[in-house]
């Protein structure tokens, strides 16, 4: 199995699921165009924030499409809660699939390189937003996005560095663990979001005990 083969190489996945917990958090995402939409607008908002978001996008539209998404405008979008940027960067993703410049299922065929090379092609696409969808939409095994602040401080933590890593330093720690990098970040993830929570209750509580 992949995640003790992850924890026999490195004693942080151990340390990952003690923080964590046994049962890895599901990181999955839709694959076409409502995953690529769904990661655009996930861009620079906290996970809580960006499920909001898609939830109040869901409930205007209930199947998001590329014409359902053409169809809406602006003020919907701006309700949602999209900023102006990123809902220039959702019609310009829905027109793009919608007059067939886009093939997705084209890029599912390619290998990983390929597939990220195509995705940042398009506007509001960026390697970290290709990469995520590669492991979470996809499921590619082999992904590693050290661009990703969450992977960058986590791995900072479980290593007790004294300062962020760099890319290159992440890249470096990480080769032992190919082929299963996927998992590797999931994690990391795993272990973040369990400490992000776990502050989050104990500012609670103080916030509660404050006469």
């Amino acid at each position: 199995m992949s995640v003790d083969h992850l924890t026999s190489l490195d004693p942080i996945f151990a340390e990952s699921l003690r923080v964590g917990g046994a049962e890895i958090r599901d990181f999955t995402r839709p694959d076409g165009f409502p995953g690529l939409l769904r990661l655009i607008i996930e861009q620079q908002l906290s996970t809580k924030v960006a499920v909001a978001l898609w939830e109040k996008l869901l409930g205007m539209v209930g199947t998001v499409t590329p014409d359902a998404i053409l169809a809406l405008p602006d003020e919907d979008l701006r309700a949602c809660g999209l900023s102006r940027q990123k809902i220039g960067y959702a019609r310009g993703l829905a027109q793009t699939v919608a007059d067939g410049r886009l093939d997705i299922t084209a890029i599912h065929g390619m290998d990983d390189e390929e597939a990220i090379a195509a995705l940042v092609a398009l506007k509001g696409i960026g390697r970290w937003t290709a990469e995520v969808y590669l492991m979470m939409a996809l499921g590619r095994p082999d992904i590693w996005p050290v661009g990703d602040l969450a992977i960058q401080l986590g791995v900072q933590r479980l290593k007790g560095w004294a300062e962020k890593p760099t890319q290159a330093q992440l890249l470096a720690v990480a080769e032992p663990w190919r082929p299963h990098r996927s998992l590797a970040a999931k994690l990391v993830w795993h272990h973040y979001v369990a400490l992000q929570e776990q502050a989050a209750r104990k500012q609670a509580i103080r916030a509660r005990k404050k006469p």
